[in-house]
């Protein structure tokens, strides 16, 4: 037994440097690309960040809150690099902070390729007419006026590039409009309107611009829902695969849709929820 054993290890050993070679080798879908992800510390942001890093891209990260930045910094750039991971503080509302992210990035990367824009406030609940003005306001910048801006200003970059990428982060309320969540639905509504009409615009300078809808995943956003034992087994019993959705699985979705994978996709959104209804 001692023989045979002492006979395979080193073609053993040779056979597994071997395959980690050839792995090593074959390229990544994003090898190459640059990404700007909103809100990407935490929830459906952090695993598209975490995706995309995955498939080869260098990503600047950003959060309002730079506590949560440094965080999610050390975690990324500890499984994938220094090189590959930056991080910023960014109020996505505040035209300084967005010009930053972006100089910033182009400082570090040498050009932006991809924009990811998943920012996102919901500070009420309730029929949308109960919704005051100011909430009103406010969701509308954060969710809908924001990502506009940040197309408008990462686009003439993306255009030096040659072509890129653009996805939007939406929401089933968005598609099926829940009934508590009036002014968010109507936000995340105005994001597919968007999707259509810039990537008709942007489709000539070889842009594609696509939204992805997720159902209720498990985040910290959604916990209100998701941990509230009562209504999130009502919930359940609205998703025929009977579970909420992980982060990971619209992550997945997002790279897919920055990725050479989607070429031909454009002004579409891909409603990720497990199966619930989702036709306006």
């Amino acid at each position: 037994m001692n023989c045979v054993h002492k006979f395979s290890s080193p073609i053993v050993i040779s056979f597994g440097i071997q395959i980690k070679k050839m792995f090593s080798n074959i390229a990544k879908p994003l090898e190459g690309k640059v990404a700007i992800i909103t809100a990407s510390t935490d929830g459906i942001g952090f695993a598209a960040a975490k995706q995309l890093v995955s498939d080869g891209a260098s990503i600047m990260i950003s959060s309002r809150k730079k506590n949560n930045v440094e965080i999610a910094l050390e975690q990324l750039q500890k499984e994938y690099g220094v090189n590959k991971v930056k991080g910023l503080v960014c109020h996505v509302s505040k035209k300084e902070d967005r010009n930053h992210l972006i100089q910033e990035t182009i400082n570090i990367f040498g050009g932006i390729d991809i924009l990811v824009s998943n920012a996102a406030t919901n500070p009420t609940s309730g029929s949308v007419l109960d919704c005051d003005e100011e909430i009103w306001d406010k969701i509308f910048d954060v969710n809908v006026k924001s990502a506009f801006l940040l197309t408008k200003e990462v686009a003439p970059h993306l255009i030096s590039r040659g072509g890129g990428s653009i996805v939007y982060v939406s929401s089933i309320a968005g598609v099926n409009p829940m009934p508590m969540l009036g002014a968010y639905s109507v936000s995340k509504t105005a994001l597919l309107g968007l999707t259509k009409v810039v990537a008709m615009d942007l489709a000539e300078n070889n842009i594609r611009v696509n939204c992805v809808a997720p159902g209720i995943v498990k985040t910290k956003f959604a916990s209100s829902l998701t941990e509230n034992e009562s209504l999130s087994e009502h919930l359940l019993q609205g998703i025929p695969i009977r579970r909420f959705g992980r982060p990971e699985e619209i992550g997945s979705i997002i790279s897919f849709l920055c990725s050479p994978s989607s070429s031909f996709i454009t002004g579409e959104v891909i409603v990720a929820s497990g199966g619930m209804t989702s036709r306006l």
